[in-house]
């Protein structure tokens, strides 16, 4: 084992260190199927495993990173090896150790840790802490191991690779790398840009700021360039994929050859890597053109130029459903849960995928896309629908205004919404810009709610327009309007009421709840006058965050109360506020689950976790 000192004083050098490339690459090239864990081959075939070590360094390779890749708890829980942690990963060093010694040279072994593959709050049900004991516990077996460094790598999460690196520190005093990867458009998958990422990774205290996977070397040759520019004095590592990868006949192509990687070498090099390796469809061929190029810079490199690796595809391609998936669960008599999402204020949508994916996986039934909540620019709720139905795979209902529209724009809007796959529609008059950041925007409305209601079930939905001409195919949307269980006028809501159902109202969603009492009691009223309902109702629930979040609510917000009782136990929960929060909006749902057909779930502060802890106490 080296000091740290001596490998942290090599990567100051001008020359760079060489790494390996893709383990999981060469394991499935060797026969592995990608369903197995391969962090257990440690254990059941570690000649493998050391093969391909060997291969890197016999290639020229001045470090190897063990097969401890997904060798935490979570992911091996996956596997049912949870209780294995400590065997597979005191294997993983013994066996990357065994090869650099065999290889007679100076070889850095790197214990090699990658993401829990489980989501942090706020996109995900695992909490800080729970992350930082899972990287603790597999990072200290590892470190026992006496590896020369960490290499925290293939990172999407900045919350996760900050507790990774803490956990680091907390259980050895080994050299940190740190690495995330990139989308095509240079942000994390939760929308953070290369120069935060630097940033923070550098704030963090990782000795090493590292890049890997992303695309191919074009795109990591970029990013370095952006990352060095604001941390200058840092460390930094670059680990590209072959190319990005592309699907061809059901299968997954990494088009970048060896030739091409011994190109980027020097740029690298140049653009001031201390550590230089390859990521996915890499091979030692990929390796070796690289250690020609940075050992003879002006010779050419021996690789296969455009060899094309080929690796099975995993991934499924969620298909589109034309249906209301809504509808046809009212019609099961499902208790249904949907939750509500805001567009984005910009162009990154990593961070609203990431919680509707954690949402979905809770069991919400459809998510609600509103339309520039409180009149402030936000993206287009279509585009955020179309993006949530394809990418993540769950029925979505768009918060439809009629203010602001006139008659063209609304007919216009709502085929472009059917041509998405959009079936479920929540009609709403929408929020005067006046209190918005556009309050001279143009503010008139060709159509009340009731009206457009009436336009798309009885028009639209039978194929023709408002001016009676045939749209062609009949549209086949959904429809939903609002309901104040608590109105200042009752008689006023009924009549409201009674004219969005004649318009064809399909069902309703209603203002936050806090005393399920008061809303049965409006049921009542209306069904004593005016018979059963006869249409499912989603009662709105709005968790509360905070003391100071019910003071707000109560005071501020037209149209809801909150008892003195939930008041009082939010303000003695203290600091647990959110999470007195998700046990009182659970006690309302069981009290309303009765007489509702589901509830409307409207998360506070992005906090979508605590969405998917209500969800789950549901379940």
């Amino acid at each position: 084992m080296t000091e740290k000192n001596d490998f942290l004083s090599q990567l100051k050098t001008k020359t760079p260190i060489l790494a390996d490339g893709a383990m999981g690459t060469m394991l499935h090239e060797g026969g592995v199927d990608f369903a197995r864990c391969f962090d257990e081959l440690n254990l059941i075939q570690p000649e493998l495993v050391q093969e391909i070590h060997s291969a890197y360094l016999d290639a020229g390779a001045q470090l190897v990173m063990t097969n401890t890749f997904g060798a935490n708890r979570f992911r091996l829980a996956e596997h049912g090896l949870q209780d294995q942690v400590e065997e597979i990963n005191k294997a993983g060093v013994e066996i990357a150790r065994k090869a650099a010694l065999e290889s007679g040279r100076r070889v850095f072994v790197a214990a090699d840790v990658g993401p829990l593959g489980v989501r942090l709050a706020p996109f995900g049900r695992v909490q800080p802490e729970q992350a930082r004991a899972a990287y603790e516990e597999q990072i200290r077996r590892l470190a026992a191991g006496k590896p020369d460094l960490i290499i925290i790598e293939t990172m999407t999460d900045l919350y996760e690779v900050r507790e990774a690196i803490q956990a680091a520190k907390a259980v050895s005093d080994l050299p940190i790398v740190a690495s995330m990867t990139f989308t095509r458009d240079d942000r994390t998958l939760l929308g953070d840009t290369p120069i935060k990422v630097a940033k923070k990774i550098h704030q963090a205290g990782a000795d090493v700021i590292g890049i890997n996977c992303s695309s191919g070397p074009a795109q990591l040759l970029r990013i370095l360039k952006q990352m060095r520019e604001v941390v200058p004095d840092a460390l930094f590592s670059v680990m590209p994929n072959a190319g990005w990868p592309e699907q061809a006949g059901g299968r997954i192509m990494y088009p970048a050859g060896p030739d091409y990687f011994g190109q980027y070498a020097n740029a690298f090099r140049q653009a001031g890597a201390a550590i230089i390796g390859g990521c996915c469809g890499t091979t030692p061929e990929h390796i070796r053109s690289m250690r020609i190029a940075l050992d003879h810079p002006t010779q050419a490199t021996n690789g296969q130029n455009g060899q094309i690796r080929v690796i099975e595809r995993t991934e499924e391609v969620v298909g589109a459903d034309k249906g209301s998936q809504l509808a046809e669960k009212f019609k099961a008599g499902k208790f249904v849960i949907s939750v509500e999402m805001d567009p984005p204020r910009g162009l990154s949508t990593h961070k609203l995928l990431a919680g509707a994916d954690l949402l979905q996986e809770a069991g919400a039934d459809v998510i609600n896309v509103a339309d520039s909540p409180m009149a402030r620019m936000r993206m287009s709720p279509w585009a955020v629908c179309d993006l949530i139905q394809r990418e993540v795979g769950v029925d979505t209902t768009l918060h439809f205004p009629t203010r602001g529209r006139n008659l063209l724009r609304v007919q216009g809007d709502l085929l472009a919404a059917h041509a998405l796959g959009v079936r479920n529609i929540f009609v709403v008059m929408g929020d005067p810009t006046a209190i918005g950041d556009y309050p001279e925007a143009m503010d008139n409305y060709d159509l009340a709610p009731t009206g457009l209601i009436k336009l798309i079930k009885q028009g639209f939905n039978a194929g023709i327009d408002h001016s009676g001409s045939e749209i062609g195919q009949p549209t086949s949307f959904h429809v939903g309007a609002a309901l104040n269980f608590d109105p200042v006028d009752e008689a006023r809501e009924i009549q409201l009421l009674r004219r969005k159902l004649d318009s064809g109202t399909d069902f309703f969603l209603t203002q936050p709840v806090y005393d399920p009492a008061t809303a049965k009691r409006f049921l009542e009223h209306y069904s004593d006058s005016n018979g059963d309902l006869g249409k499912p109702v989603l009662v709105g629930i709005l968790p509360i965050y905070g003391s100071r979040h019910a003071s707000f609510l109560h005071n501020e917000v037209p149209g809801i109360a909150i008892p003195e009782a939930l008041r009082k136990r939010i303000e003695d929960a203290g600091d647990s506020g959110p999470q007195e929060g998700v046990k009182i909006a659970v006690e309302i749902i069981e009290q309303v689950r009765p007489w509702a057909q589901g509830v409307y779930l409207m998360p506070q502060f992005s906090r979508y976790d605590l969405s998917a802890e209500i969800i789950e106490a549901l379940k």
